[in-house]
């Protein structure tokens, strides 16, 4: 089965009411993990590159490990998307490499840092949308800025500082055509999100969902949405990790998320930390390793784990075999003839 398009397996979440995780790679490893996850689970998948990933893995090295990956896991539909792209010429390379949805983040200046004005957003996206659809590639779109930095990508705000407003999202979906929009709800990249419990003062809720109201047929996106258990951090921590106490979003307020137009929940944080634990327990455990594959295959069943617990709590597990994928080619002509 080929890479698939982004947009068909976010309509299917849609018509079944669930919502899909989006897991970020860098590596051999984390591919498999979720690959695993999603064989075992029955899910379909959304595994994405930031462009910290392509500059560290290197895009063919990244896009031969996806094609792997559909190869051995044919049963699984299978997203390659681009995470933050910062300009057209991002989302333009990633599309002639062979992803098949991108991420045109307008919200910030080329600089991945700024935060860009409204007519600037609109311009970039818009031009991404034309490109990509014609391409049958899909497109998610930001507005508002969410807090934190990952990846050196983020202006290292306070998840509060730059909400979406639901009049813009309005007008920027019907301006640009994007599939998908991530909103600023008071999330954060990187695993500082909360200092505590968040409440419905620091995750508004209540703004996403006003925002799925006013346009009930874009895809909703929740960035920065690992939920940081307790359990994961004191792994890393008894094993000579030295991370603060922090909260992330919990699993409710996702499935909250979900029944309110969530379609793509991106989770990256909880993976690291799985991995990052599962290592150091090895290390301390057996100074005297130093096989690779020693520590790497605790780590890749320890990501394993938290991606079933997320395909499973989003709803997508005993979704893979639900629709025939359609290639890229079939996308493009959906939407050269919803344009006429």
């Amino acid at each position: 089965m080929p890479l698939v398009p982004m947009r068909q397996v976010l309509d299917e979440a849609a018509k079944g009411g669930y919502g899909v995780g989006a897991f970020n790679v860098n590596n051999l490893e984390q591919i498999q993990a979720i690959m695993e996850a999603a064989r075992e689970t029955k899910s379909p998948v959304i595994i994405q590159a930031s462009r910290g990933a392509r500059k560290y893995a290197h895009d063919r090295f990244l896009y031969h490990l996806m094609i792997a990956a559909t190869e051995i896991y044919p049963e699984i539909p299978v997203v390659l998307h681009l995470d933050h792209g910062n300009s057209v010429e991002t989302c333009k390379s990633a599309i002639e490499m062979g992803f098949t949805s991108v991420m045109m983040d307008g919200s910030l200046m080329p600089d991945g840092k700024t935060p860009s004005t409204f007519e600037y957003n609109v311009k970039v996206t818009r031009e991404v949308v034309e490109m990509a659809h014609a391409k049958g590639v899909t497109v998610e779109g930001e507005i508002g800025c969410l807090g934190g930095i990952e990846d050196g990508h983020g202006a290292g705000l306070d998840g509060l500082s730059h909400l979406t407003d639901p009049d813009q999202a309005e007008e920027f979906v019907k301006l640009t055509g994007v599939d998908a929009l991530a909103v600023a709800i008071g999330t954060s990249h990187g695993a500082y999100k909360f200092t505590k419990k968040p409440t419905g003062e620091t995750l508004r809720m209540d703004r996403l969902i006003e925002i799925h109201k006013r346009i009930p047929n874009t895809h909703l996106v929740m960035h920065g949405s690992s939920s940081v258990p307790k359990e994961l951090q004191d792994i890393v921590n008894q094993y000579g990790g030295k991370l603060k106490p922090t909260w992330g979003v919990p699993i409710e307020e996702i499935q909250l998320g979900i029944r309110n137009g969530v379609r793509k929940i991106n989770v990256d944080t909880d993976n690291r930390l799985a991995i990052t634990g599962a290592i150091r327990k090895v290390f301390m455990e057996h100074p005297e390793e130093f096989d690779p594959r020693a520590y790497l295959k605790p780590a890749r069943e320890a990501m394993k784990k938290v991606v079933m617990e997320r395909m499973i709590a989003f709803g997508q597990a005993g979704h893979a075999g639900d629709y025939e994928p359609i290639p890229l080619s079939v996308m493009a002509e959906r939407y050269a003839a919803a344009a006429v």
